[in-house]
């Protein structure tokens, strides 16, 4: 073997370090991906990972304050007056159980399926206080011992 192999052969084997390296420096600065919840209507659907969640617990009180400011950045759906909202959990979010609220007021009581629908009537109506151009629609996981997670959309009358 020659020197300029030998050499090439060391800065192949540095770079390789170097790019090993950096892949795990990369890596550890990355949080664990939460769950994923989505809003499906017709053809259209939106998916979001938690805008709160501590890998399963149940969240502090200041988290959830916390947590109550991030809603407003929520990820948007149109529903018009034919569709129906579906609404799709990660099995995590299932086996933890669920509850959806519209507006604040409780749509779908706690349950562990992962999907449930709710009918296009219970948005942009006035008797269930959603009678505005768009309704918030939150998906809380966990359940009276405590909330573990909390998913935000928006729904937009189309």
């Amino acid at each position: 073997m020659t020197t300029l192999q030998s050499v090439v052969r060391r800065r192949r084997a540095v770079a390789a370090a170097g790019a090993v390296s950096a892949g795990l420096l990369v890596l550890s600065g990355c949080s664990k991906p939460t769950p994923v919840a989505t809003l499906t209507v017709g053809g259209s659907s939106v998916h979001s990972e938690a805008v709160c969640y501590n890998d399963g617990k149940a969240l502090t009180t200041e988290s959830l304050k916390t947590c109550a400011k991030k809603v407003g950045e929520a990820k948007a759906i149109s529903l018009n007056n034919v569709d129906s909202l579906r609404i799709g959990v990660d099995p995590k979010i299932a086996d933890a159980g669920w509850a959806v609220l519209v507006n604040g007021q409780t749509a779908i009581d706690f349950n562990t399926a992962t999907y449930r629908t709710l009918p296009n009537d219970v948005f942009f109506n006035e008797r269930y206080n959603t009678g505005g151009a768009t309704n918030s629609v939150v998906i809380q996981m966990g359940s009276t011992k405590g909330t573990k997670g909390v998913w935000s959309f928006k729904v937009k009358k189309a």
